[in-house]
């Protein structure tokens, strides 16, 4: 196994084993992904990227719940969650999963609050507790004075805003972001990115799978998928040594050869 993780000898927010995905129709079988090995540090920041059609959208997708790998195992916080039902799924993405999406899905009828409220209240959450952490996730992404307005009301740029909020509001043990900058300009989108950082620097754990290396380049290790295959990682390394480049490439190709 390639052991893509961090070398600080804590247990994995996130380890996946031979996670392979294949898609069956009745003449053709597509493999998605195949092997992958991958694991994620509490409070990392991981970046997921490689060109169209590599596997990254499926690799997101299996790990925040929304499909299941055909092979391989998948634990996260320590529990092996590659088998479960339907409903365990949801649960576990209602409660340590948050999301944020290249198009928002924002609900249009709903306010800003009412978006960011939305997914607590499946939790059955006290509505002064709901109201406390919503207030708190607009106040982290600048948004509180806008917490009356519908998605209709807000730029691009604001409503990926609503969404980091939304996402942030039930405290997930990790974020999910599927190109979050995909369907805005270069300004909004830089100014997401540094939002991003800012959360992650507040202590979050981010999963971000992105087509700019300008972006990519935000994460503390991107991870580049080639045909459904981790092909290479790169670590960002703090500190490094006089006229020595900042990031340090660590190649792992499925033949066990530098790319």
């Amino acid at each position: 196994m390639a052991d893509l993780a961090s070398t600080n000898g804590s247990v994995p927010l996130i380890r996946l084993e031979g996670v392979s995905k294949v898609f069956f129709t009745d003449e053709v079988e597509t493999h998605a992904l195949s092997g992958i090995d991958l694991e994620i540090r509490d409070g990392e920041y991981v970046s997921i990227s490689g060109p169209s059609g590599c596997g990254k959208s499926t690799l997101l997708s299996i790990l925040g719940l929304l499909d299941t790998p055909t092979e391989g195992m998948y634990l996260l916080n320590e529990e092996s969650v590659q088998n479960l039902k339907a409903r365990q799924r949801a649960r576990i993405r209602n409660r340590q999963i948050g999301f944020i999406f290249q198009a928002f899905n924002l609900i249009g009828d709903l306010t800003v609050f009412e978006n960011v409220e939305l997914p607590l209240t499946y939790r059955r959450m006290p509505p002064t507790e709901r109201k406390k952490r919503v207030e708190e996730a607009l106040e982290r992404v600048g948004m509180p004075h806008r917490m009356k307005h519908y998605p209709s009301q807000l730029s691009g740029g604001q409503q990926q805003r609503v969404a980091v909020a939304r996402a942030l509001g039930g405290e997930p043990s990790v974020l999910l972001a599927d190109e979050p900058t995909g369907n805005l300009d270069s300004k909004n989108g830089e100014a997401v990115m540094e939002l991003l950082r800012d959360v992650h620097d507040g202590g979050a754990t981010i999963c971000m799978v992105t087509h700019d290396p300008r972006f990519e380049a935000c994460a503390e290790r991107v991870v580049r998928l080639f045909d459904g295959r981790i092909v290479d990682h790169t670590i960002d390394e703090p500190e490094p040594a006089a006229g020595a480049s900042r990031r340090q490439t660590a190649m792992m190709d499925s033949w066990g050869s530098p790319a």
